[in-house]
């Protein structure tokens, strides 16, 4: 039996994705704000303070600490919940922030667990915890790519991530190691042990454009890796977007690249 509320669903699209929710009457879905997409008329919306789980209790003050936490991993002090009031089945759906892929996680069937990077929530069941967790290793928290602080979401219900370009899954079985840029990494399971390695060479160092470090996954466990971290592709669109290309505006148009090399 499920403590969470048990959800079905189905993922749209194939860059830009969104995810319909079908909800039984009484359930009810959470999200991030601002990832709301569409309704159908019977759903009841309410903002939150934090996932609503029972893991915040302790009143006020217990609320405000837990939604507080989430400030730490770049989301927001209030979540939107969306529960279906109707006499029979609704659907309500949430759209994806970027180009990339939606990705559908049964805790249940993960142990309970699922480490993710910061800002990569969307939405998931109501009682799905949505707190933090905080890298043990110093060198890991100062350049694993994604800081001392990382998602954790916890509970039995469906949880739904979002992530940059393709995303591929990745079984790894005990003592198996999986070597990895640091801003590729999207989710693991519980068990997975998250270290980081210096790249050796100078060489690599200096020409290589890789950075300084791999993020290091041991297995056994699930790990799930992006083919376009969001920080790469911001990169790309500032770089692109201060160079002042010839074609833009030029008399010469495209010769004008040729005529210097781009």
């Amino acid at each position: 039996m499920r403590r969470n509320h048990e959800i079905d669903y189905k993922i749209y699209g194939e860059e830009l994705q969104f995810v319909e929710i079908e909800l039984d009457p009484e359930e009810t879905a959470i999200a991030e704000s601002g990832a709301f997409m569409m309704m159908e008329d019977g759903i009841q919306m309410e903002t939150i303070f934090g996932d609503g789980s029972q893991q915040q209790g302790g009143g006020l003050l217990g609320k405000l600490f837990s939604a507080g936490k989430r400030v730490l991993v770049g989301e927001s002090l209030f979540m939107t919940a969306f529960t279906n009031v109707g006499p029979g089945k609704k659907k309500v759906s949430f759209g994806a922030p970027y180009t990339g892929k939606i990705l559908p996680l049964d805790l249940q069937q993960m142990g309970g667990r699922i480490i993710a990077q910061k800002d990569a929530f969307l939405c998931a069941a109501k009682g799905v915890s949505i707190g933090i967790e905080f890298q043990r290793r110093l060198g890991t928290g100062i350049f694993g790519g994604e800081g001392f602080i990382m998602e954790r979401l916890e509970g039995d219900g469906m949880a739904f991530v979002h992530a940059g370009g393709y995303v591929v899954e990745k079984e790894l079985q005990a003592g198996e190691i999986l070597k990895v840029d640091t801003g590729c990494v999207v989710a693991y399971t519980g068990q997975v042990d998250f270290d980081i390695e210096f790249i050796r060479g100078v060489k690599n160092w200096v020409f290589g454009g890789e950075g300084l470090f791999f993020a290091i996954l041991r297995g056994p466990g699930k790990v799930w890796l992006q083919s376009l971290p969001i920080s790469r592709l911001a990169a790309r669109i500032i770089r692109y977007g201060s160079y002042n290309r010839k074609e833009e505006g030029s008399i010469l148009g495209g010769l004008g690249n040729l005529l210097d090399g781009d």
